[in-house]
């Protein structure tokens, strides 16, 4: 379950009691997708509207966003539209979504969620909360599932569907093997439906299982935090093809001068070492709670400096201080600039999450589109007018999402 942070802020409060669904148009006669290679490297295209849809695997990213900053960097030139439409509790028949009245049921609602966000790529992730119904409840979720994908095909949008995590720690409701072993059965599954209609799949399971410091990734075993969305991220782009983020920097120092090697150009190697970097990506942050990385940043190696500790410092701005010794074995950058600026995406891209979830699933619903409209109905203009902000949020969004020009120095400290 999302955890919600609310302002004591009137201003805040009024937004609260403005937010409801847009009133985005239902896409009629869209094509049929675009056929892919599911084992060709993943793609972002400009204008496309990326959504995430399932259980609480997504909707909990709402508290981190490591997930939409993870792609949004990936295509920094790019300008691509994420809406998160997890629901904790959901399986692919909705059931959770039922809180407004019947009708519409949980699952015309589900349906109504995934035709308002006009998807052009939909990221599903299902099988955690229907695995509890074991070997028994594997026809009813592959018939749900089949209807699911077949409506992202007649919206004309390519599917990619995630396995389901595994359950880290044990607790009182179970053998932990057991229920794994049912996570696994319905990953399995869900692997054959995507080989089956020429879907992508991406496996986080075994990834995550095979991460050793296990404890660190989740809440209470089930629920993922903050290091564990960081770590799912980078599953995630691995699962999709995409190439590293960054390649290890090596600088070689000399009496003839400096010499490396791409995306590395040096300016001068004189007594301070001034270079710059080609960064084709920003770096995905480290959670500001983690205070002992276990996650390597970029790996930095100079040879050839003198004896004594040498300071890096990215436009001015001091990066980490090291002895000669230690930059000939590589540091590991983790903070700086383009971390900074990296945090500060992860924070806008929070922002805008939050005007959006309490737009499509605002906390008095009942009482603004639901059986008891008739009394505060009339906030549903206010509301949908909320996507101005929203929309404003993502053209921020849009200028600091590209990694911007630095000039590195390393100075010998005296």
């Amino acid at each position: 379950m999302r955890k919600i942070k609310v302002s004591a802020t009137i201003g805040y409060m009024v937004l609260l009691l403005m937010y409801v669904p847009t009133g985005l148009a239902v896409a009629q006669n869209k094509p049929q997708p675009v056929s892919e290679s599911p084992t060709a490297p993943f793609e972002l295209k400009n204008g496309d509207r990326v959504v995430f849809l399932g259980n609480s695997l997504f909707e909990n990213d709402f508290q981190y966003g490591y997930l939409e900053l993870a792609l949004t960097t990936r295509w920094p030139d790019r300008d691509v539209t994420y809406r998160n439409l997890g629901w904790a509790g959901d399986n692919v028949f909705g059931v959770a979504r039922g809180t407004i009245t019947n009708p519409p049921t949980a699952y015309e609602l589900l349906m109504e969620h995934i035709t308002k966000a006009q998807p052009t790529v939909v990221f599903l992730a299902y099988g955690g909360i229907e695995a509890q119904d074991g070997e028994a409840g594997l026809p009813a979720f592959k018939e749900g599932l089949t209807k699911l994908l077949d409506k992202i095909d007649a919206l004309g949008a390519r599917a990619v569907l995630v396995s389901p995590i595994p359950i880290l720690t044990a607790d009182s409701t179970g053998s932990l093997a057991l229920r794994n072993a049912m996570l696994e059965l319905y990953s399995s599954a869900i692997a054959k439906m995507a080989a089956d209609r020429g879907k992508r799949f991406v496996d986080i399971f075994k990834p995550i299982q095979e991460i050793k410091q296990k404890a660190a990734l989740t809440e209470n075993g089930i629920h993922l935090n903050a290091m564990g969305y960081y770590q799912l991220a980078t599953i995630l782009e691995k699962g999709l093809g995409l190439p590293p983020r960054s390649e290890p920097i090596s600088i070689t120092i000399s009496k003839a001068g400096a010499e490396t090697t791409a995306p590395v150009k040096i300016l001068s190697s004189g007594a301070d070492l001034q270079f710059t970097i080609n960064e084709r990506y920003l770096p995905l942050p480290l959670p500001k709670e983690n205070s002992k990385p276990t996650v390597p940043g970029q790996i930095m190696k100079i040879s050839g400096l003198k004896k004594g500790f040498y300071t890096l410092t990215a436009d001015n701005e001091e990066v980490i201080t090291a002895s000669a010794s230690k930059w000939a074995e590589g540091v590991d950058i983790s903070q700086g600039p383009s971390f900074e600026q990296a945090h500060e995406l992860q924070q806008m891209i929070l922002k805008k999450n939050d005007l959006f979830f309490f737009q499509y699933r605002p906390p008095n619903t009942t009482y603004i589109v639901g059986m008891r409209a008739h009394e505060q109905g009339r906030h549903t203009k206010g509301l949908e007018d909320q996507s101005i902000i929203i929309k404003w949020l993502e053209g921020q969004i849009a200028l600091i999402r590209a990694p911007k020009s630095k000039t590195y120095q390393l100075t010998l400290l005296k």
